[in-house]
């Protein structure tokens, strides 16, 4: 049974009116500040600060994406083989972290991680350096291997459904035919599945670069990236508004950019596979 155009509008009205109210309004609000300063966008952009910025901002959200789609995909594969119950109560302790604020993980991670942390303090007994070890979570290394902890769940939850569609029975025919795992798995398996892996690496980036509280936890200002300059901007010592207006408009559009190119791979591939 098909809704009427005056169903189906009233239906979607509330959608698009806090689409309109949380989205739509702020980036206007937003974007009138940059352009009430003519020079906001020329002297964000030329700022040495805004280019080491970008370019951090861009490593970190390619280099954890990465990893955490790689690590999500093993977790995958082993919950693939899991029973039906024991499968949804490991979905249900991987899906944990996304209920978390950032600063609440960052904090997990300094008591498990940091200098007189959990984890430290084994390794300290095994002749491991407390103070180098304790020392690299608040690294660049070490906010990846943090971000890494609400990233996975999310690369989770998008490829467990192609692996569960995907027929195993492939593998099994290959590799009776004298062909390895791992060159079953990267031949056959990983090509069917690579819309998933694009889509789980492009939410992934959005997130990781777009990501500020963790960050800010962990590092505070010392790793420039654009969460945290822009926080610099906007803060009790910052008073450039038009500026920090103009580098989060950058950011949004970055990682607006990078779902994009997601959906559009996703959706061409789709297309093409039905023809």
């Amino acid at each position: 049974m098909q809704l009427s155009r005056q169903r189906f509008a009233l239906f979607t009205l509330p959608a698009l009116a806090l689409f309109c109210l949380f989205f739509v309004v702020p980036v206007a609000l937003i974007l009138g500040e940059a352009l009430s300063d003519e020079g906001a966008f020329p002297r964000a952009l030329s700022d040495p600060l805004f280019q080491r910025g970008l370019w951090g901002t861009i490593v970190l959200g390619t280099l954890t994406p990465l990893a955490s789609v790689l690590v999500g995909f093993c977790v995958t594969l082993g919950l693939n083989r899991m029973r039906p119950g024991m499968r949804t109560a490991s979905l249900f302790a991987i899906s944990l972290p996304l209920t978390f604020s950032g600063l609440i993980v960052a904090y997990g991670f300094i008591l498990g991680f940091g200098r007189a942390g959990f984890v430290t303090q084994l390794l300290a007994q095994i002749g491991f350096d407390p103070a180098q070890v304790g020392a690299l979570i608040y690294t660049p290394a070490g906010l990846g291997f943090a971000y890494s902890y609400y990233l996975i769940p999310r690369v989770v939850m998008i490829l467990l459904p192609a692996v569960r569609n995907f027929d195993m029975v492939q593998l099994s025919v290959a590799q009776s035919l004298g062909a390895g795992r791992l060159r079953t798995i990267a031949g056959i398996m990983l090509p069917q599945i690579f819309p998933s892996l694009v889509a789980a690496f492009c939410l992934t980036a959005a997130v990781a670069m777009g990501a500020y509280g963790t960050a800010l936890a962990l590092v505070g200002t010392q790793l420039n990236i654009l969460p945290l300059l822009l926080y610099s901007k906007i803060s009790e010592a910052g008073s450039d508004l038009p500026a920090a207006a103009a580098i989060s408009l950058v950011l949004m559009a970055l990682c607006c950019i990078v779902i994009t190119l997601g959906e559009w791979f996703v959706s061409s591939r789709e297309k093409h596979a039905t023809r």
